[in-house]
């Protein structure tokens, strides 16, 4: 089953009026008068009194800052009561646990706690990923308008309401009157009775707000993929870099597929063998034998591949899939041989090691809501055939009998399916924005008096979506004109000349000398290198590798290669302790506590919190040479609450060097991490720690557990920077970078009292 998400705005009194289009609530949390709303159906998972598991399908409505849930949809049925209700607190934590069996049925279920007691917490699911990041979208930003409200200063008795919690196991509270006249109305669903796969409406007046960019990816990659050859409307592509090595080639399929990357993404993941055989000829005979998280398990397949050789006999295997869902959207499917005892050989058949490989789905950004969904579909392997060469030419070859062609040959087979079907596309819930204005406001005291003022703890976590004035209308549909236009290649590549190099004086006080910062006056428990040769160290190379956001990106998306950081990294410690640690800086050993740690005007550290076993902790230093301008934006983010710098803190990740399936697992997109999972701050003194715990979220533990696998073959690039949201924040800039050369596990140190 599955609901669908439609966003609407309702001007007073009920009636909506049309025009507009979508612009940002306040960078910290909103706006005061722009209140929204989000509701629609979800199931509540949870465990009853007497133990037994329940899952129970729940209506929920998001107003603000403030959440209810209910058993009827309060629109249909008038007069309806609550069952919960609460604040989405700003301490609010969202993961995104992946794919579950319930019931006979797989949901996506979403886990919400609070990050200042874990014992509070609840989890919701939803019949589609597509559903679970709006509900994320959704309360995201109540999160942000909880902290916009705690930053306008209020009163200390609205600050205390913000903390009272709600008592899941308690009663329910009494039922007020509903809040009227709110701006913007976003629907998730359409209740029990159409929970059925179904059509989306996708009628709309208003135009979608996309943009197009030049490249997806935020890093350079050293990748030269060459389109050889095309297969029943797929590009086959080749890694000519990768060719050059000596090793296997990598070979990629390339098919755009009418439907959207969640319909896709399910398609792909279903182990129904009558669906899978009308698209996969090589794998249709695959089952479930263990699921072992959310988003990884282990599937049994079988293979009579005499249909491609005579003399090759029956075969069968066993492979595990770990998939995520990117922030961009994006999904990935790795695919990994595995060996599992469990499950011996089959009789009359021989255990083969199947080939790694990867799928990734992307939606296609189109010009109008009315356009159908359309993805990208790329499967990536990697083939040591010598028949391939010759396959590649048009000659006659025997690779078409082989196991990477009956692989490569899933991309056609899986288009023409979904082609074939037009049903399937209506299947996973669909996004579907409609934009429109308003002119009403209300205060947070009114939402307060018409609510109630409990913590919440049963649902997710949301991003903007708020409207423009109608008097910015035509000044919009022009800008989209520029950023609805396909960038050509010609500006692609003009887009690589160009850098993104900070302004100094814009974010370090140039009324005062710099400080001479010299790396071998401080010492960090890993080794700084001194050249690229070097193992188990550390450098800090120039940020050219990535793509930032260039000066005009909110216009055209257009991006540039990053400059040179403007903090310098003077330092790298590389802990191995039996519980992850933060605060770091206050440890009387650490580099921000010696003589000349306190020197330094200002004093970055990036804890990242690596989940094994033991645990690690690599934390780096990064310092300015001169005094912050507190009005900068990095002077807003170092003194800027947490929402605002969750909303800010960015990552970008490239593997230089190391195993591809490694590459595609950790991705060349730019991640929020304060989205993704959690981060702690502590601002004191002359610097601010951020302690990210990469273990909060099932899906980075995944990925880091595979880098660590193949850690010491790796050459791992890190840049960090603070996202720009505004005109006057651009052209973004590289705050630092750091590269990882082979780092050795066993080469961490305790980190003594």
């Amino acid at each position: 089953m599955a609901s669908q998400i439609f966003p609407k705005v309702q001007s007073e009194g009920g009636s909506s009026e049309s025009g507009g289009s979508e612009s940002g609530v306040d960078e910290r949390g909103g706006n005061s008068n722009d209140t929204f709303e989000y509701f629609g159906w979800v199931y509540h998972l949870g465990v009853n009194s007497i133990g037994h598991e329940y899952c129970h399908l729940r209506f929920l409505y998001i107003r603000g800052k403030y959440m209810e849930m209910y058993k009827r949809d309060p629109h249909e049925n008038p007069g309806t009561k609550p069952i919960r209700r609460g604040v989405v607190n700003h301490t609010l934590m969202v993961e995104e646990i992946g794919r579950r069996r319930v019931n006979r049925g797989d949901l996506y279920v979403l886990r919400f706690y609070n990050r200042l007691d874990e014992s509070k917490r609840g989890e919701i699911a939803c019949a589609s990923p597509g559903e679970v990041r709006k509900w994320m979208e959704a309360f995201d930003r109540a999160k942000q308008q909880a902290d916009y409200d705690l930053s306008r200063g209020q009163s200390a008795r609205d600050k205390l309401k913000l903390e009272s919690e709600i008592n899941l196991a308690g009663h329910r509270p009494r039922v007020r009157r509903y809040a009227h006249g709110l701006k913007q109305l976003i629907r998730i669903g359409q209740g029990p009775e159409k929970l059925l796969r179904q059509a989306s409406n996708l009628g709309s007046n208003s135009e979608s707000d996309v943009y197009f960019e030049a490249d997806g990816a935020d890093v350079i990659e050293a990748h030269e993929w060459k389109c050889v050859r095309t297969l029943d409307g797929v590009r086959i592509f080749e890694d000519m870099a990768n060719k050059k090595t000596g090793k296997g080639v990598l070979v990629k399929a390339v098919g755009v597929v009418e439907a959207s990357a969640d319909t896709v993404f399910e398609v792909l993941l279903s182990l129904d063998r009558r669906r899978r055989y009308e698209w996969d000829t090589l794998t249709g005979d695959v089952e479930l034998l263990e699921s072992l998280d959310g988003h990884c398990d282990v599937v049994y397949g079988t293979l009579d591949l005499r249909k491609l050789s005579w003399w090759q006999s029956k075969q069968d295997f066993v492979f595990s899939r770990r998939w995520f869902h990117g922030q961009d959207g994006t999904y990935t499917i790795l695919h990994f041989p595995t060996e599992y005892k469990k499950r011996p050989p089959k009789s009359g058949y021989r255990r083969i090691k199947m080939i790694a490989c990867s799928w990734e789905i992307s939606n296609i950004s189109t010009s109008s809501s009315l356009s159908p969904a359309r993805c990208l579909v790329t499967l990536i392997l990697e083939i040591r055939s010598k028949g391939w060469f010759k396959w590649k030419n048009n000659e006659f070859s025997k690779f078409e009998r082989t196991l990477p062609f009956g692989m490569l040959s899933q991309v056609a087979g899986l288009k023409e399916y979904i082609g074939a079907n037009p049903a399937l596309t209506f299947e996973s819930s669909t996004v579907v924005v409609h934009s429109k204005t308003s002119g009403v406001s209300m205060s947070s005291n009114e939402l307060e008096d018409a609510i109630g003022s409990d913590e919440f703890y049963d649902a997710t976590d949301g991003d903007s979506s708020s409207s423009d004035e109608e008097d910015d209308e035509a000044s919009n549909k022009q800008d989209k004109k520029v950023k609805l236009k396909n960038v050509s290649w010609a500006i692609a590549s003009l887009a690589l000349k160009k850098t993104s190099a900070p302004d100094i004086s814009k974010e370090l006080n140039p009324d005062v000398p710099p400080l001479t910062l010299d790396p071998s006056q401080f010492h960090g428990t890993m080794r700084h290198g001194k050249g690229e040769g070097d193992s188990d160290c550390w450098s800090s190379p120039s940020g050219s590798g990535f793509m930032i956001r260039g000066k005009t990106y909110l216009k055209d998306s257009t991006k540039a290669t990053g400059g040179d950081p403007l903090l310098k990294l003077v330092a790298v410690d590389w802990f191995k302790v039996d519980e992850c640690i933060t605060n770091v800086a206050l440890h009387p050993k650490c580099l921000v506590q010696s003589e000349a740690g306190k020197k330094i005007p200002f004093i970055l550290i990036i804890n990242l919190e690596v989940p094994a076993k033991p645990n690690y902790s690599l934390v780096l230093y990064y310092a300015a040479d001169r005094p912050v301008n507190k009005n900068s934006l990095l002077g807003k983010f170092i003194d800027g609450t947490d929402s605002f710098r969750d909303s800010r803190f960015k990552l970008i990740p490239s593997i230089i060097e190391g195993y591809w399936m490694v590459k595609r697992a950790v991705g060349t997109k730019a991640c929020l991490l304060g989205k993704a999972v959690t981060c702690n701050y502590l601002r004191q003194d002359n610097f601010l720690e951020i302690d990210v715990d990469i273990g909060s979220s099932s899906v980075a533990r995944g990925v880091i557990g595979l880098v660590l696998g193949y850690v010491t073959s790796l050459v791992v690039d890190l840049a960090i920077l603070i996202e720009a949201k505004e005109e006057d924040e651009l052209p973004e800039y590289i705050l630092g970078t750091v590269r990882l050369n082979r780092v050795k596990v066993d080469s961490a140190v305790p980190l003594e009292g």
